[in-house]
């Protein structure tokens, strides 16, 4: 007996879908600087000093330090134009940001669906359980500044060498794009690169 398999069914393509995958450079016109490029945050820091799980644990008050600052220049920044223009193409389509930004830019431009897979800087979350995350603004994180479960409260921030967040979230989107546009980044960083 012969068995007839069904083809794989995938997310169908989304005419109407524009996906749009941002980076640093989008938000530069806003003021805050980007990483990688000449006088950028990693030429004026080591990233094993402010940004992996290795720096958290060697000190903290640096690491809490180096991200209270890019929190009060994120916070007094302003969405641009090409913040706002991404906003009004959801006037005619259904638009998805995946940004690799930290920063809510994206949000405060307009755009209602903003998927973060960096992690972002107006949050802060629990040491000891990640979904433990907690809406911060502005505010500055101390140490002392505990979750419910008497953690210390860290940055929501995907440091180097942990998973990134929504990941599969976003792949999906991009699957089904009817068109994706990628507005300041050079997609070197994974895991757009991929």
């Amino acid at each position: 007996m012969k068995v007839k398999l069904r083809p794989q069914m995938s997310d169908p393509l989304d005419h109407n879908k524009v996906v749009v995958l941002t980076g640093a450079g989008i938000s530069a016109e806003s003021g805050l600087p980007t990483f990688r490029d000449m006088g950028g945050l990693w030429e004026q820091y080591e990233i094993t000093e402010v940004a992996s799980p290795q720096a958290w644990e060697m000190n903290p008050q640096l690491v809490l330090d180096f991200y209270n600052e890019r929190r009060t220049k994120a916070v007094a920044a302003l969405p641009n134009a090409a913040h706002r223009a991404l906003a009004e193409l959801e006037s005619r389509y259904e638009v998805v940001v995946i940004t690799q930004n930290v920063d809510d830019l994206h949000e405060r431009g307009g755009s209602t669906q903003v998927i973060h897979v960096h992690g972002e800087l107006v949050k802060a979350r629990s040491t000891v359980d990640p979904t433990l995350i907690y809406e911060i603004g502005g505010k500055e994180i101390q140490l002392g500044d505990l979750c419910e479960q008497g953690a210390q409260l860290r940055p929501h921030i995907v440091w180097f060498g942990e998973a990134i967040h929504n990941y599969d979230i976003a792949a999906r989107h991009v699957k089904n794009a009817g068109k994706v546009l990628v507005v300041g980044t050079s997609l070197s960083v994974y895991p757009p690169a991929c």
